[in-house]
């Protein structure tokens, strides 16, 4: 039970900060700060504001190409709902749903595999996204 909480905790870190910088990224924070009112009301407020500032931190980090503090961001906030749901287990459904409401590509919690192959020979260039790819050739 525990991987599976751990690994519900990383898709949701994982889909918060990846919606922060889409169309989606209202509904992501309503749906989280929901989530936390209803399992910690005592928090729900620090959490918008959270959001709110890793939003901004995440829009700047693209701007300048910075990728680690968007990884950084994606590991903070799961690490945030694994504790939420290590205090409180019974909202893991709940998270689920509202995982797949905001992101379709989810099931049960858990991001769909992608495997690709790709064979490039003499100087050719193989570039494979499973999702958003940014390019910057120089």
């Amino acid at each position: 039970m525990e991987a599976q909480m751990i690994d519900l905790a990383r898709a949701a870190g994982t889909a918060v900060v990846t919606l922060m910088a889409t169309d989606a990224w209202e509904r992501t924070r309503d749906g989280v700060v929901a989530l936390w009112r209803r399992a910690s009301p005592s928090r729900a407020d620090g959490v918008e504001e959270e959001l709110e500032a890793a939003r901004d931190d995440l829009l700047a980090a693209r701007e300048s190409g910075d990728d680690l503090t968007e990884r950084e961001l994606r590991e903070a906030w799961t690490g945030r709902v694994r504790r939420l749901l290590r205090e409180r287990p019974e909202v893991a459904s709940e998270l689920r749903q509202i995982l797949a409401e905001l992101d379709p590509e989810l099931q049960d919690g858990a991001p769909r595999t992608v495997q690709m192959r790709a064979e490039a020979s003499g100087s050719a260039r193989v570039y494979q996204a499973g999702r958003d790819q940014h390019i910057n050739e120089r």
